[in-house]
């Protein structure tokens, strides 16, 4: 029987990278199964607010528990949106609303190039030994002033990969899922599943 693993997320875009990056050796189950309330992300870095997610929903559940805080990092904005990514117009903006304000901000800079990161940051709880692990990702790129594509969520229409001469948003799901900083993270996840589970048989 497979065992279960629950994304702390009531993000269906991200459950659904992630269901499909975990592939289908685990029960992948979200928080939403359990009717577990959206947790508040108080933490100041993605670190913070993943443990915070993962340690509400691990309790609740009893079981093992996936929690990912990823977000978008301008060089000439210092950094942000950063942990404010999903909220950067307000605390229930649409990804529009988000890349709007995100591209006035950089209306300045429209002559330079806006060097930018996706970061991902992955925390893993098992309560069968208490074990909570933290795994990251990165993505280089820089942001884009024009919208290109139409997949992904987010801020990726306006995330250019200069190796690709493409945006995030043009990439079909299964290009995003070699190259994201949550494939880099999740690849991380499942390195360390397997190694555990052949570890312990």
């Amino acid at each position: 029987m497979k065992r279960k693993i629950v994304i702390a997320t009531m993000n269906d875009h991200k459950a659904s990278e992630i269901r499909a990056l975990i592939g289908d050796r685990y029960d992948v189950m979200t928080q939403s199964s359990f009717s577990i309330p959206s947790v508040p992300e108080t933490g100041k870095t993605f670190e913070e607010n993943a443990l915070i997610k993962a340690d509400e929903v691990s309790q609740k559940t009893g079981l093992l528990t996936l929690a990912d805080d990823s977000g978008l990092e301008v060089d000439l904005l210092q950094g942000n949106p950063g942990v404010y990514s999903a909220r950067y117009a307000g605390p229930n903006a649409t990804d529009a609303e988000n890349n709007k304000k995100l591209l006035a901000e950089l209306e300045e800079f429209k002559d330079e190039k806006i060097f930018a990161r996706f970061q991902s940051v992955i925390v893993l709880i098992d309560p069968v030994d208490n074990s909570k692990n933290i795994f990251h990702g990165s993505w280089e790129g820089r942001i884009i002033l024009k919208p290109r594509g139409k997949n992904g969520f987010g801020y990726d229409p306006l995330f250019y990969i200069e190796d690709l001469e493409s945006t995030a948003g043009e990439l079909n799901q299964a290009e995003k899922n070699k190259l994201s900083h949550r494939a880099i993270a999740m690849r991380k996840v499942t390195d360390y599943l397997t190694k555990k589970t052949l570890d312990t048989e």
